[in-house]
């Protein structure tokens, strides 16, 4: 039986494996394509806040939001997060 964890982060989550593989994805970006690391903190705290978050994904748009947070580019789909 899966557990779903509403608001949860990938991080705040059991099951390391997954994480591990999007910290790694997370480190292979280019220093010019990283969001500041103080911004992508703010844009996971608004995510946590946020009902579409689930199990570490955006109900939204399907992305891994620590993924999505880490990029400089990227925009929350609901246009919640602070322009970079």
């Amino acid at each position: 039986m899966s557990v779903i964890c509403r608001r949860c982060l990938l991080a705040d989550m059991e099951g390391e494996e997954l994480y591990r593989s999007v910290q790694e994805r997370i480190a292979l970006l280019d220093e010019s394509a990283r969001a500041d690391g103080e911004v992508c903190k703010a844009r996971l705290e608004i995510c946590k806040g946020c009902d579409d978050l689930t199990n570490g994904m955006c109900a939204l748009c399907g992305c891994f939001v620590e993924l999505r947070a880490a990029k400089r580019d990227t925009r929350c789909p609901k246009g919640r997060w602070p322009k970079s």
